[in-house]
C-alpha cells in the first residue's frame, strides 16, 4: 500500500513540475513574440527615406538598396519564418519536451537579437552619411575663403618668396582642384570619399598656411640677413689683422666659405618648396656666426692682457728659478748638519721637476706668441692656466722652505727641552736624598737610572752629523715620558713616607690602652724601615680606623698644618 502511494505522489509531483516549466516556455514564447513585434514596428522605412534628400547616386544608392534589401529580408522572411518557428515551440511544450522547445528558443532569441544589431547598424550608417554630407557643406563654406586668403597673401607679398612663388602657386592650384573633385564626388553620391577628400584638403592647406607664414622669413636669413652677417664680419676679421690681431689663425674664412656654400643650397632648396631642414641649418649657422663674434671680442681684448702679462710672466719665472737655487743651496749646508727625510728630498725634487715644466711651458708659450703660431686668446688661457700653476709653485716651495727651516728650530727647542729634562732629574734626586726617609727603593732607582739614560741618548743624537732630528724627536719623547714618571714616583713616595709618620704620630695616643693598635703600628713601623712606605701607611690608617674612622681625614689636616708651618 505504502508503494502504491508513493508512486501516486511522484506521478503528482512530476506532473506539477512539467506544468510549471511548460508555464515558462509560454512565458519566453509571449516575451519573444513582444520582441518581434517591437521589430516589426520599428520605423525602419522612415528613416531610410532620408537618404532620398541626397542625391541617390554612386557610393549612397549602393548603401541604400543594400538597407532596404536587408529590411526586407527581415520583414517578408526572417520574422514571418520566426513566428512558424514559435509556433513549434509551443506545440513542443505541450507535449512536455521542453528540453528542445528551450533550445529552439535560444535559437530565436539568438536571432532577434542579431535583426537588432543590424536595424541599430543601418541607422549609425545612415545617421553617418547624412552627417558627412551636412559636415561637408559646412567645411566648403569655411576652406572656400581660406584659400582665396592664401593666394591673395601671396599674391601681395611675392617679392618675399622669390623664385619659389611658381612653386606655390601651383600648390594653390591644386588645392583648388581637389576642391573642384569633392563636388563631383558629392554629386556622384560619394559623400564618404567627399568627406575624407575634404579633410585631406584642409590638413594640406593647414600645412601650406604655415609654410606660406614662415617661408619669408628663412629666405630672407639666406639672401640677406646672414651673408651681410657674415660680409661685417670677415671687415671686421681684416680690420683686426691690420691692428695686430691674430684672427687667421682661428681659420674662419674657411668656416665662411662653407657657409656661403651652405646658403646657396638652402636658397635653392627653398625656391623649390624644400623646407624641411632649411630652419634648423640656419639656426645652427646663426650659433656658430655669433659664436664667432664672441671669439673675436675675446681675442681682442686677451691682445692687450698678454702684452701686459707676458713679460712679467717671465720675471716671475726668473724669480721662482733663483728662489728654487737659494732653496737649493739650503738644503745641501743642512744635509751637512742634519739628515734629511726621504720623502722631503723627493719632495724638492718634484719642486725641481714642476718648475723645469714650467719653464718649459713658459718657453713654449713664448716662441708661439713670437713666432705667430696662436691666437692671443689661446696664449691668454694658457696664461691663465700657468699663472696658477707658478701659485701653486711658490706655496710648494714655501711649505718646503718653512719645514727644513724647522729643522734648526727643532735643534734648539730640543737641546731646550732636554736641559729642563736634567734639570727636572738633577733636583728631583736632590729632593729625593734631602729627605729624612730611612731610604729608597729600588724600582724608583731604577726609574733614576732609566730617565737618566734616556737623558743620555738624547744628548748624544744631539751630538751626530748629520743630525737626524726625526730620531732626536722620538728619542725626546721617550724622555720626557721617563723623567715625568720618576718625577711622579717620588713625589708620590715622598708623601706616603711623610703621611706614615704623621699617621704614626697621630697613632701613639692610643698605644696604651689599644694593644691591637700597639701591635699593628709597630709592623707599619717595620714596613716603613724597610721602604715600603705604601704599605706601612696602609697598616697604619687601617688600624687607626678601628678606633677613629675619621682617622685619615684628621691625619691629613695634621700633614697641611705641618706643611704650612714648614713653608
Amino acid at each position: 500500500m505504502e508503494f502504491v502511494i508513493g508512486g501516486i505522489l511522484i506521478i503528482i509531483t512530476l506532473m506539477i513540475v512539467g506544468l510549471i516549466l511548460r508555464r515558462k516556455v509560454y512565458d519566453q514564447v509571449d516575451r519573444l513574440e513582444e520582441w518581434k513585434m517591437n521589430i516589426m514596428s520599428r520605423n525602419v522605412t522612415a528613416e531610410l527615406g532620408k537618404i532620398k534628400q541626397l542625391n541617390l547616386l554612386g557610393e549612397t544608392q549602393e548603401k541604400f538598396e543594400k538597407w532596404k534589401e536587408e529590411w526586407d529580408n527581415i520583414v517578408t522572411k526572417t520574422l514571418p519564418d520566426m513566428e512558424e518557428d514559435l509556433l513549434d515551440v509551443e506545440e513542443l511544450a505541450n507535449r512536455f519536451n521542453i528540453p528542445a522547445a528551450k533550445k529552439r528558443l535560444i535559437l530565436i532569441e539568438q536571432s532577434l537579437q542579431s535583426i537588432d544589431e543590424s536595424i541599430d547598424q543601418i541607422f549609425k550608417d545612415l545617421e553617418h552619411l547624412l552627417d558627412s554630407e551636412k559636415y561637408t557643406k559646412e567645411q566648403i563654406d569655411i576652406i572656400g575663403p581660406q584659400l582665396k586668403d592664401l593666394k591673395k597673401y601671396l599674391l601681395h607679398n611675392r617679392t618675399q618668396f622669390g623664385k619659389a612663388e611658381l612653386f606655390f602657386e601651383q600648390k594653390l592650384t591644386k588645392l583648388e582642384k581637389k576642391l573642384e573633385s569633392h563636388h563631383e564626388l558629392e554629386e556622384g553620391g560619394n559623400y564618404l570619399a567627399a568627406q575624407q577628400m575634404i579633410d585631406e584638403l584642409k590638413e594640406e592647406m593647414r600645412g601650406l598656411d604655415e609654410e606660406l607664414s614662415v617661408f619669408p622669413e628663412l629666405y630672407r636669413k639666406c639672401k640677406k640677413t646672414l651673408p651681410e652677417q657674415m660680409k661685417e664680419l670677415l671687415r671686421e676679421m681684416s680690420e683686426m689683422a691690420e691692428e695686430g690681431l691674430r684672427v687667421e689663425q682661428f681659420g674662419f674664412e674657411k668656416e665662411l666659405k662653407q657657409y656661403e656654400n651652405m646658403l646657396k643650397e638652402t636658397i635653392f632648396n627653398l625656391e623649390n618648396g624644400e623646407m624641411s631642414d632649411a630652419d634648423e641649418t640656419l639656426e645652427q649657422m646663426e650659433i656658430r656666426l655669433n659664436e664667432m663674434v664672441v671669439l673675436l671680442e675675446k681675442e681682442e681684448t686677451s691682445k692687450s692682457i698678454v702684452e701686459n702679462e707676458l713679460p712679467k710672466l717671465k720675471n716671475k719665472t726668473d724669480e721662482l728659478n733663483n728662489a728654487y737655487l737659494l732653496l737649493k743651496q739650503e738644503i745641501n749646508e743642512l744635509q751637512k748638519t742634519y739628515y734629511i727625510e726621504s720623502a722631503d728630498l723627493e719632495m724638492f725634487l718634484s719642486i725641481e721637476k714642476w718648475l723645469d715644466k714650467l719653464d718649459s711651458q713658459f718657453d713654449q708659450m713664448e716662441r708661439d706668441y713670437e713666432m705667430r703660431t696662436s691666437h692671443h686668446l689661446d696664449i691668454k688661457e694658457r696664461l691663465d692656466n700657468f699663472l696658477e700653476d707658478v701659485k701653486k709653485l711658490e706655496q710648494a716651495q714655501t711649505e718646503f722652505y718653512e719645514k727644513v727651516r724647522d729643522l734648526r728650530k727643532d735643534e734648539v727647542e730640543a737641546v731646550e727641552m732636554i736641559t729642563d729634562l736634567k734639570r727636572d732629574l738633577s733636583n728631583t734626586n736632590k729632593q729625593l736624598m734631602k729627605s729624612n726617609i730611612p731610604g729608597v727603593p729600588s724600582s724608583l732607582l731604577n726609574l733614576l737610572d732609566e730617565s737618566t739614560d734616556k737623558c743620555e741618548v738624547v744628548l748624544s743624537s744631539l751630538q751626530k752629523h748629520p743630525l737626524d732630528m726625526a730620531k732626536v724627536q722620538h728619542s725626546l719623547d721617550e724622555a720626557r715620558k721617563s723623567v715625568s714618571n720618576f718625577v711622579n714616583q717620588t713625589t708620590m713616595l715622598l708623601d706616603q713616607a711623610r703621611l706614615v709618620e704623621v699617621a704614626i704620630q697621630y697613632g701613639n695616643r692610643y698605644r696604651r690602652n689599644h694593644p691591637v693598635l700597639a701591635a699593628q703600628l709597630r709592623e707599619a713601623e717595620a714596613l716603613f724601615r724597610n721602604y715600603k712606605y705604601e704599605a706601612a701607611l696602609e697598616m697604619a690608617v687601617r688600624a687607626i680606623e678601628e678606633i677613629d674612622d675619621q682617622a685619615m681625614k684628621k691625619i691629613e689636616q695634621l700633614d697641611e698644618h705641618y706643611q704650612e708651618m714648614l713653608s
